[in-house]
């Protein structure tokens, strides 16, 4: 706190500030949502989006071709065990995280949050997702979530499996997934639909697009993009439910913290929200 104390501006400059920057962030998203900056190699930023390019039927790093469009490979990240000391890493953390220690047992994830494609391939194998395969799914009720795992042989990940995935291969937790540094749009899918990474965005990004913001296991967007279902003792008792990794239309990036939560009806078709599924070994 006296630290938060000795860094704020005086309330005037403060709000012009913040005014100013915001202003220059979404003018800049306006009049330049094409900027290739915000995306990975081999993506195009269009229309809210980082489109694959497809040169010579190859599909950029890491999506892969699967029949005539690009996708997610399947790929099952192993989270070797780990325990770490879960507590606020900045002042935005202050009243909002619970200090202790997180334990967890080695458990394999996910390296990609459920596409479009692969949702529909377990759904209706009939559905035309041309273009469209390798967005991240979003939508989808908790139960609807699970019931995908299930299908896969696997679950909803827990909220401290969830952590352990994004805080694994550090020295100490981090704020974010990538490490202690900034939110920036090169990193993840995020402030696409109001800025500050573009505003026209109507729906989740193309998985795997923002690789600067992989975890150190090379997890692809635990940050953005969908906040993730997890499970946990509360949600499984009543009706609210937790994702994790705040989504393509956070505004702030402590939404995007790896102890940040999105609580909402289980019941919920929220358009922020998918899925990636965790294995037990």
């Amino acid at each position: 706190m006296q630290i938060r104390a000795a860094i704020r501006p005086t309330p005037s400059l403060g709000i012009v500030a913040v005014a100013v920057l915001a202003a220059v962030a979404v003018g800049i998203a306006r009049s330049n949502d094409g900027l290739v900056a915000r995306c990975g190699k081999g993506f195009r930023a269009r229309a809210g989006r980082c489109e694959a390019r497809v040169i010579a039927g190859e599909c950029p790093k890491p999506l892969i071709a699967i029949s005539t469009a690009c996708d997610a490979p399947d790929v099952r990240v192993l989270v070797p065990a780990i325990s770490f000391w879960l507590g606020p890493s900045d002042w935005e953390a202050e009243g909002r995280v619970s200090p202790r220690w997180i334990d967890v047992e080695a458990f394999r994830i996910d390296a990609f949050e459920t596409t479009v494609g692969r949702w529909f391939g377990a759904h209706d194998p009939s559905a035309d997702t041309a273009g469209d395969g390798a967005r991240a799914a979003s939508g989808l009720s908790r139960d609807e979530a699970a019931a995908f795992c299930r299908s896969r042989g696997g679950r909803l990940p827990t909220e401290e499996e969830w952590m352990a995935a994004a805080a694994y291969g550090y020295p100490s937790t981090r704020r974010y997934p990538w490490g202690d540094t900034g939110a920036v749009c090169r990193r993840a899918a995020w402030g696409l639909s109001r800025g500050p990474c573009s505003v026209h965005a109507t729906g989740p990004d193309t998985v795997g697009a923002h690789t600067d913001g992989d975890s150190a296991l090379g997890i692809h967007d635990l940050a953005g993009n969908v906040a993730e279902w997890v499970s946990t003792d509360a949600a499984s008792t009543n009706s609210v439910g937790v994702a994790k990794g705040g989504s393509w239309q956070s505004e702030m990036a402590s939404e995007l913290r790896i102890w940040s939560r999105l609580e909402v009806p289980v019941t919920s078709h929220d358009p922020r929200i998918g899925v990636r599924c965790a294995y037990s070994l």
